[in-house]
């Protein structure tokens, strides 16, 4: 059965200023182009479907375009809800629209019903764990400690005592919206920290043939069976290395997989240049650079004037300036942002503790401040489902 493994789509999301809705629109005419001329049987779509759980209508209709033209093609979709998406939204109409072959799975009590198809060489179970918000779902995973990797073994139990009961030979899939231990992150995927801690180890979905993870928008093999698509476009400058691409997975009768990369729509290059404005202006290297999407870090001691109209005299398509001007480390200018720079939300409070009182706080102060964060995250993403 050869699969197409995609994810992280964040219709209505934007480029700094950019609208991306007409490049999300040319990437889903090259999935379906895809799907037709390279003889997928099945689509699996990995979460964040869309970028916030009330998506702009225009994000909406773009969705609903993509999902009557897969129906059309006759190849089944399996689709599940991820952290940016509202899986109550994302699932309406699940049960109709499952009819058409789009199989859409939202409901983390479903986690061990498998979307089942079929090929030449017997059948294969899909199973859709979508987003799992530990706070929202211990209760029905029946965990006492809320946690990503305690919910996602839970639910992994329920994936491989269903398949256990199915006839031998029966081949899986796994959909799955997580941080996987050995992935990659960039600036563009919302935190999932709970209790300070935001990833799972792979060996959490072992008995599996194949799992297509979301949620990291870089493409990545965390093993040969566990596998990132990434967003088929970059939602930030920290992407500017990436190469956007879904997996094409044949996954043979006796559940072995070999993969490849098939190359998605890029509307524009990115660049990160940096150095004094000067030389930025006038350096010939970076000719290749200026028609491309640009985030500019200027190195100036002192911040030139115009820099942003300047800079776009030679790259019009500049988005991002940055001022990072190069000064020794003593320097008490260093700016307050560079000195927070890489730094965890518990290490910024627990540093601030140290500098109230002159002491940092001990293994229980701790333990407060890392609970008063987790229940702030969970409380956001209450209120974001409740939209």
């Amino acid at each position: 059965m050869r699969l197409l493994h995609t994810s992280d789509w964040h219709l209505g999301r934007a480029f700094h200023r950019v609208n991306m809705l007409g490049a999300q629109a040319e990437f889903i005419g090259h999935l379906v182009t895809t799907v037709r001329e390279r003889g997928v049987d099945a689509v699996v779509v990995s979460g964040d479907v869309y970028d916030r759980a009330v998506p702009p209508l225009a994000a909406v209709e773009l969705y609903d375009d993509a999902l009557h033209r897969l129906a059309d093609l006759g190849v089944p979709t399996v689709m599940i809800s991820g952290n940016h998406d509202s899986a109550r939204r994302l699932g309406v109409g699940a049960g109709l629209i499952d009819r058409a072959g789009i199989h859409l799975r939202t409901e983390p009590s479903a986690s061990g019903t498998p979307v089942v198809l079929s090929d030449t060489h017997g059948e294969v179970a899909f199973y859709g764990l979508p987003y799992l918000e530990p706070a929202l779902v211990k209760d029905e995973f029946g965990v006492e400690k809320a946690g990503h990797e305690a919910v996602l073994a839970a639910a992994m139990d329920r994936v491989r005592a269903d398949l256990a009961a199915r006839p031998s030979g029966t081949r899986s899939v796994v959909l799955a919206h997580a941080f996987v231990t050995g992935g990659e992150a960039s600036d563009s995927e919302r935190d999932i920290t709970v209790g300070g801690v935001a990833s799972v180890p792979a060996g959490v979905f072992d008995g599996v043939d194949y799992v297509a993870l979301g949620h990291l928008h870089g493409c990545q093999t965390i093993t040969e069976r566990v596998r990132y698509s990434g967003s088929p476009l970059a939602y930030s400058f920290s992407e500017t290395d990436h190469r956007k691409t879904m997996w094409l997975v044949d996954l043979g009768a006796d559940g072995s997989v070999t993969a490849e990369r098939v190359d998605c729509p890029v509307p524009r290059a990115l660049a990160r240049i940096r150095g004094p404005l000067e030389e930025l202006l006038a350096d010939p290297e970076l000719t290749r650079h200026e028609d491309a999407w640009i985030e500019a870090t200027l190195t100036d001691p002192v911040r030139p004037a115009d820099p942003m109209a300047r800079l776009a005299e030679r790259f019009p398509h500049t988005l991002s300036l940055v001022f990072d001007p190069e000064r020794a480390p003593g320097d008490p200018d260093v700016s307050y942002a560079r000195r927070l720079a890489d730094r965890s939300d518990q290490e910024i409070a627990e540093d601030f503790v140290a500098h109230v009182r002159g002491a940092g706080p001990d293994e229980r102060e701790r333990a407060v401040l890392q609970d008063a964060f987790d229940a702030v995250r969970a409380d956001e993403t209450v209120r974001e489902v409740a939209r």
